[in-house]
């Protein structure tokens, strides 16, 4: 979330698109072109130039923020930066995501944030965490070893998983939500190769009776010595409460297409938990 700069300070008004119109803005403070004696009548020239200086100077940020911030909302947004322009600015939290392994209750299914779904049976691996998902905390997955030590210490895996969002200054919608998280997740776990995404899906729906948005995505790529050459991912969004989200994240490479059942029947049985 973007907050409005009236040019000497942050307002409390928030917005997901720095493009808007700002808010109105109520009285400020008064401005004199100089210090004036006691003893003289205030000029009201001083006024009216400090008031305009302060709205170049909010028409400025605000049109630095689009140009240099907005593409970062956009997902048809070049990533290369052209002779001239601006490079799309990253959006995605630097480093590992704060997460602790949920404890996992002994009901059968897999927990992850306020949400869970029927546990995966064998060739799923038993739940565990990961703090690299971003925006994500408490973060239980199953996964599926699909090209062991293609690299060293690196196997590629089949994954479902469930999270809590975490978020900084403002919040967002599932819509928004669903394309910073997937936007993150083609930018950090891909080995710095050139990721092609084709959106298939981007709707709203409603899992468990709680509005949620999802986004579907073909990924194409090409990772040295790693025979998977795209897969399918999928990224949920769901509203759990007052400035709260959770997440379930799937991708399943192309070279297990089979996997993909199973990612939706997690999808179909998500349970919203109390």
């Amino acid at each position: 979330m973007y907050r409005y700069w009236t040019g000497t300070e942050w307002t409390s008004a928030i917005t997901a698109n720095p493009a808007t119109t700002p808010p109105p803005a109520g009285p400020g403070p008064q401005y004199d072109s100089y210090p004036t004696d006691p003893q003289q009548p205030r000029r009201k020239a001083g006024w009216w130039i400090g008031g305009v200086a302060a709205l170049v100077a909010l028409g400025m940020v605000i049109w630095l923020v689009t140009q240099g911030i907005g593409n970062a909302f956009n997902p048809t947004a070049t990533e290369t930066p052209v002779p001239g322009g601006n490079p799309t600015r990253n959006v995605c939290p630097e480093g590992q995501s704060p997460s602790v392994e949920p404890p996992q209750a002994a009901d059968g299914r897999v927990h992850g944030g306020k949400i869970s779904f029927p546990q995966l049976a064998d060739p799923w691996s038993t739940p565990y965490g990961d703090n690299r998902v971003p925006f994500a905390r408490d973060v239980a997955q199953q996964t599926v070893t699909v090209e062991p030590n293609y690299a060293p210490d690196a196997s590629w895996v089949a994954s479902i998983l469930v999270a809590e969002l975490y978020a900084g200054d403002g919040f967002f919608s599932p819509e928004q939500g669903a394309e910073i998280v997937m936007k993150c997740v083609v930018g950090r776990f891909y080995s710095d190769a050139v990721v092609d995404r084709q959106d298939l899906v981007s709707k709203q729906l409603t899992v468990d009776g709680h509005d949620a948005w999802v986004i579907e995505s073909q990924l194409s790529f090409d990772i040295e010595n790693l025979q998977t050459k795209g897969e399918l991912a999928i990224v949920v969004i769901i509203d759990t409460g007052v400035e709260s989200a959770s997440l379930f994240y799937a991708s399943i490479p192309d070279t297990v297409p089979d996997l993909v059942d199973d990612a939706r029947w997690a999808l179909d049985n998500l349970r919203v938990d109390a």
